[in-house]
């Protein structure tokens, strides 16, 4: 063990970008366990887009973090000290933490981890911890994809959006993705199997909408929110549905964000829109990954883990989902 623990703690709200003074970055005392705890070593730090939620004072669907807390983060780690008679030294565990090498697990948010075989720790916490069970429960159960049908996904490049599209094309449906490059373009077509890319950068969304959904969409899974969910709603065909995971485009906004124009089309179209957190099917999780771990093993289904170095880096890198820097899961090794 090192001397002292680093931890990063939220100093203040952010306004628009994560600037550099939103989190300091500290070196402490490591924690103790008392009667009941333990203590764990973070070995992997997820980077997700609610990362941003979590900093800001707005209504959400948790506490946000205290100023001078913790930052909060989905972890991975290995115990280090118990006094808990469930969980042993060596016991790998993820869940629900904190930025720090250091942590006691807070009751009920940690939990023993045990990848399938033939995947890494890194690879089984990047996939199963969220960004799949997401992915899956998102689509098959809100979206409800039938054979034939389109599915849209934005950020198609990313942790979830990758996966969206891979398991529509193994339900038969058509998969068209948005990224913000050629390059994740190709990589989405080429690597993952989706019909069609939009480069949303550079292509007239609504145009290119047309030309690579020529029947419509019955599905669009919104990671982004914005100017893309309005182009959607103008395409969507009727009794159309949209599970709604992120409003990544809004997340940064200095002032108030105007509602979608198209509104109506949910109406129109009898769509069906609806709003999903994971943590909304945490108790169907073994579901998630005995489906997911299935396809993995049989080379249906493809996972890119963009894996960065050190804690210390953990700001940085958190901006990258922001800008689209990223591709895949945007992940922290620690230790």
């Amino acid at each position: 063990m090192t001397e002292t623990n680093r931890v990063w703690r939220l100093r203040k709200r952010p306004v628009g970008i994560i600037g550099d003074d939103v989190l300091s970055f500290e070196h402490e005392a490591i924690p103790e366990p008392t009667d009941g705890q333990f203590s764990f070593r973070l070995n992997y730090l997820s980077l997700d887009p609610t990362n941003r939620i979590w900093m800001s004072d707005m209504d959400q669907y948790m506490p946000p973090v205290e100023l001078g807390a913790a930052m909060r983060g989905i972890v991975c780690g290995t115990v280090v000290k118990s006094k808990n008679p469930n969980f042993a030294v060596g016991d790998v565990v993820s869940g629900l933490g904190t930025w720090a090498d250091y942590q006691i697990a807070a009751p009920g948010m940690i939990n023993k981890m045990g990848p399938p075989s033939g995947v890494s720790v890194g690879d089984a916490f990047g996939l199963f911890a969220v960004v799949g069970p997401t992915a899956y429960f998102g689509l098959l159960d809100l979206g409800d994809p039938k054979p034939g049908e389109t599915v849209v996904v934005s950020a198609a490049a990313g942790a979830v959006g990758s996966i969206v599209g891979q398991i529509a094309k193994i339900k038969n449906c058509r998969a068209v993705g948005l990224a913000g490059s050629d390059a994740k373009c190709d990589w989405i077509v080429k690597e993952l199997g989706f019909d069609a890319a939009i480069n949303y950068k550079k292509d007239d969304v609504a145009s290119a909408l047309k030309r690579a959904c020529p029947k419509g969409i019955d599905v669009y899974f919104d990671n982004v929110g914005g100017e893309i969910l309005d182009a959607c709603f103008k395409q969507m065909n009727l009794q159309g549905r949209i599970p709604t995971c992120g409003f990544i485009s809004q997340y940064n906004a200095t002032s108030e964000v105007p509602g979608p124009k198209n509104y109506p089309m949910i109406l129109m179209q009898r769509l069906k829109v609806q709003g999903f957190i994971v943590l909304d099917y945490a108790n169907r999780y073994p579901e998630a990954i005995t489906a997911l771990g299935g396809w993995l093993a049989q080379g249906k289904l493809k996972f890119k883990v963009d894996m960065q170095e050190g804690l210390e880096t953990a700001v940085i890198n958190l901006r990258k989902l922001y800008t689209g820097e990223n591709q895949g899961k945007l992940m922290i090794h620690v230790a």
